[in-house]
């Protein structure tokens, strides 16, 4: 008999009480509930790039899973190899629909007892939903953990220790996803300051070229589109499901787009939005549209940055238009044509 699996949060927790601090602005759209910026975007770029202050990143969905079969029973779930994962290392992980679309992007850790994730916000009724369902016989318990934890980031290089009230610390090469008992944030916020919002965090996400589900992904996304075979992907281990659709897009090499990097021109005084179109620059602003935009950012060394899918087949040296105002775009390659 498997034990029982609870749903403790409704599907969006309450706004952080961190858009309290002085000169905090909200975020809109997904990251809605927590601040963009407060008060100096560029400034906050550099001190995060920087290794300085911390994100709150508590609109974000927690999840849970218990039990001595966790890891198992997730193996056969994810994309990713966690039947072994040590406690304390980090991974990402994907969910695949039958046909091998993207449903869910994870962050998880397991610290010996527990794994912990964490997805974007507003997802975690679904996954929970998926994951109760999978559980059979297997001694597991899942839980939403949103309205009592939340996520913030403290950058890599910093020098700020996690506190002691951290339920778990996911560590990766930009840096540490604690959670913490929500009601702990404002404390954190005193002592490991200053602040910064999700727009400087967004902008160095673009800039490393990671993307993020619901951003860059659409309906019909597959991994391989967006370079997450390896780093969300086990291309060794089979038993999930959208495997079939991995491994013959990988023995065929032939993904229908390709996630690019794309900088702007400067000159213009607005940046382009999520889908915005993406045209060859060879067929003017009416011509043929090859993509479209994904995420864009003010990047306070890069200038207008964006990420974008295109097709595959277009040439990785091919000059680009974007948006209405035909911003001219160079490409740099993430997903190879």
């Amino acid at each position: 008999m498997s034990s029982s699996s609870t749903s403790q949060s409704s599907q969006s927790p309450p706004a952080s009480p961190l858009l309290a601090l002085p000169g905090a602005v909200a975020g809109e759209g997904p990251d809605e509930g927590v601040a963009a910026h407060y008060g100096d975007l560029f400034r906050e770029q550099r001190a995060l790039a920087d290794g300085e202050g911390f994100v709150d990143l508590s609109h974000r969905g927690v999840v849970t899973v218990s039990g001595t079969d966790r890891l198992s029973w997730l193996h056969l779930l994810l994309t990713q190899h966690v039947a072994e994962l040590p406690a304390g290392q980090a991974t990402e992980a994907l969910i695949l629909s039958a046909n091998g679309h993207i449903e869910q992007a994870l962050s998880l850790v397991d610290d010996g007892a527990t794994v912990w994730m964490h997805t974007e916000p507003g997802k975690q009724p679904e996954l929970v939903e998926y994951l109760t369902s999978m559980r059979f016989f297997y001694e597991v318990e899942v839980a939403d953990r949103t309205d009592a934890f939340a996520v913030v980031h403290l950058p890599a290089g910093s020098i700020a220790d996690p506190p002691g009230t951290a339920a778990a610390v996911r560590e990766t090469a930009y840096g540490r996803d604690l959670f913490l008992p929500r009601a702990a944030l404002q404390d954190f916020a005193r002592e490991h300051g200053p602040a910064i919002g999700v727009l400087a965090y967004e902008a160095l996400r673009v800039e490393a070229h990671r993307p993020r589900l619901g951003l860059e992904t659409d309906h019909r996304t597959i991994p391989h589109e967006l370079g997450w075979i390896g780093t969300a992907v086990h291309l060794e281990k089979g038993c999930y499901r959208g495997q079939e659709t991995v491994a013959r897009v990988q023995n065929l090499g032939k993904p229908p787009r390709r996630l690019v990097f794309l900088h702007l021109d400067g000159s213009e005084v607005r940046i382009p939005v999520h889908g915005d179109a993406v045209r060859l620059a060879a067929d003017g602003v009416e011509g043929r549209q090859v993509g479209f935009v994904t995420t864009s950012a003010r990047h306070h060394e890069l200038g207008p940055i964006a990420l974008a899918l295109v097709k595959r087949n277009i040439a990785a040296d091919a000059p680009l238009i974007v948006g209405d105002d035909a911003t001219a775009a160079a490409q740099e390659v993430v997903v190879a044509p």
